[in-house]
């Protein structure tokens, strides 16, 4: 019978009825139409996130500083699980299925251009938030502020004007992140609980509050965020334009970096927690067969991952952070 994990990855190795990319790549199995264009870019190269350009901590300031979250929060607790990273397809696809989210990528950003760069940036400032000294985290959401205050445009499929800072695109962003964290930490770290979910979702209100969002559009529950994630969906305000199906294409069949074995992982553990409207809107085939597999990987994980070492199972993020505390708290707790 084979490994579960191995099981679950073998339908994904390319066949003979897997059709190849020009340049003789092969298209991922999962892929349901494997001839669909690319739109050209819009705009303009995107202000980068560099570690430089955000404002230094005194040493004396940052030593004891626990920042927005701290030892013992649902934050560090669950976002310092590197599966959980696995869940930035989830996230990004999601938050591309608005139209005008989609819009402000391809028009003010360098995404196809560099997705692997527009990555590395985006984990640098969620990891300063989540892990860095108050500072730190304050100087990094200034920063995205600030490039949100130049992003508008026009969507090109409705001719409807957007706004990067727009309160309910920031909470849609937002409530991706949240979400996607948790479906990915209950299946496949630990489960957990309702009310253990809801902290987790009002520890990053301030977070949210900062970027934008007015505390009377924050849901007061888990429960709440779903509800309004899932009428969104049902109700068409988020779909899957052809400009999300392009920008999509640099993540979900990547023509170099990371290594096959790696995306094929992430991307395998993302879709597992994406609605099923979204995955065939993107083109994802996604069975009950694959479902059935990633339920069986989950089990493992969840068995094998008590038994990880540190430095393989969490972010460097978080270890740096314990260590700029020096509080010598417990590795689980």
């Amino acid at each position: 019978m084979g490994h579960p994990a191995r099981r679950a990855c073998r339908p994904l190795r390319a066949g003979r009825s897997a059709g190849r990319r020009p340049g003789g790549r092969r298209h991922p199995p999962w892929r349901s139409d494997r001839g669909a264009g690319r739109l050209t870019s819009q705009g303009t190269a995107e202000p980068r996130v560099r570690l430089g350009n955000l404002p230094r901590t005194p040493r004396s300031a940052r030593a004891g500083d626990s920042g927005f979250f701290g030892p013992g929060s649902l934050g560090w607790r669950i976002d310092r699980e590197v599966v959980v990273l696995a869940g930035a397809t989830a996230a990004f696809l999601l938050q591309l299925a608005d139209p005008a989210v989609a819009a402000g990528v391809a028009q003010h950003s360098n995404f196809r251009e560099d997705p692997y760069g527009r990555l590395r940036r985006t984990l640098i400032s969620t990891f300063s938030v989540a892990f860095g000294s108050t500072n730190r985290a304050e100087g990094v959401i200034e920063h995205l502020n600030a490039i949100h205050r130049s992003v508008s445009g026009t969507v090109p499929e409705s001719g409807a004007h957007y706004q990067a800072r727009d309160p309910m695109l920031l909470l849609w962003v937002h409530a991706t992140l949240v979400d996607t964290a948790l479906r990915i930490y209950d299946r496949y770290v630990e489960p957990v609980t309702e009310g253990e979910m809801d902290a987790y979702l009002r520890e990053s209100l301030p977070v949210a509050v900062r970027l934008g969002v007015p505390e009377s559009l924050f849901p007061g529950t888990v429960a709440e965020l779903r509800v309004w994630m899932a009428e969104r969906i049902a109700g068409g305000t988020v779909r899957v334009t052809p400009t999300a199906r392009s920008l999509s294409e640099s993540v979900l069949y990547p023509s170099r970096f990371p290594p096959r074995f790696v995306w094929t992982a992430a991307h395998l553990i993302s879709f597992s927690v994406l609605p099923p409207e979204i995955l065939r809107a993107y083109g994802i085939r996604w069975g009950k067969r694959r479902a059935r597999a990633m339920s069986r990987v989950a089990t493992v994980t969840r068995n094998v991952l008590p038994l990880v070492p540190g430095p393989l199972r969490y972010v460097p993020a978080w270890r740096a952070a314990r260590r700029r505390l020096a509080t010598g708290a417990p590795a689980h707790g």
